[in-house]
């Protein structure tokens, strides 16, 4: 198939789950972050934390337990400081519109470049996982890397992809808590990936891997 290299939408249904915080301000913008959960068919709930401006914010007020719709751009940041992940994933926002009527939501389409040899195996129940990270190239040169994880038959697929494949999956932005051993002891912690629920190659030119967000 033939389509967009650098395809990134996503949409959040949801609640807040706490004020907007100030995160960073960026070319004399400054942006906040707020926890937007979103549950899914299953009764799980996943946690997402959006990006705002302060522009957004002004035109319409945003409290905890607002119900939001967001669109907008999954985003990766490095995080360099040695607190928290190393791989910092939001939602950046391009519209912010109020959701009382709406129904948690949580979906996006991605279109980039595989980045890393797929990782195949299996979970101590048996069920098969690849994980792989997709390079999806911004407007302005950038690139967001997103670890993404693909389940089953899927997962048989993914594991035969090669680095500098092009890829284009739909799936959903979710929040994995899980507990990580240290020196110190036990450390709860969260993970955000997409999960994929279809996915396709992408063809028509040789493409390389983006290189590393500075």
């Amino acid at each position: 198939m033939q389509t967009d290299w650098n395809e990134n939408r996503a949409r959040l249904v949801g609640q807040a789950m706490g004020e907007p915080e100030y995160s960073h301000t960026n070319h004399g913008e400054d942006y906040f972050r707020l926890p937007l959960r979103s549950y899914r068919l299953s009764g799980t709930a996943d946690e997402i934390n959006v990006l705002l401006s302060r522009s957004q914010l002004e035109e319409m007020a945003v409290h905890a337990g607002d119900r939001l719709a967001v669109e907008g751009e999954v985003r990766s940041f490095n995080n360099r400081t040695g607190i928290g992940s190393k791989l910092v994933i939001t939602l950046f926002a391009r519209s912010l519109a109020g959701a009382e009527e709406d129904e948690d939501d949580n979906r996006l389409i991605l279109a980039g470049v595989l980045c890393k040899t797929p990782n195949y195996r299996r979970t101590p129940l048996g069920r098969e996982i690849c994980d792989l990270m997709l390079a999806v190239n911004r407007r302005y040169g950038r690139a967001d890397y997103l670890p993404c994880i693909a389940w089953g038959t899927m997962a048989q697929r993914s594991a035969r992809l090669r680095v500098g494949d092009g890829l284009r999956l739909e799936g959903r932005l979710q929040s994995r808590p899980y507990t990580k051993l240290t020196d110190a002891g036990q450390i709860r912690k969260v993970a955000f990936e997409v999960s994929v629920m279809t996915m396709e190659p992408v063809t028509g030119r040789e493409e390389e891997c983006p290189e590393t967000e500075e």
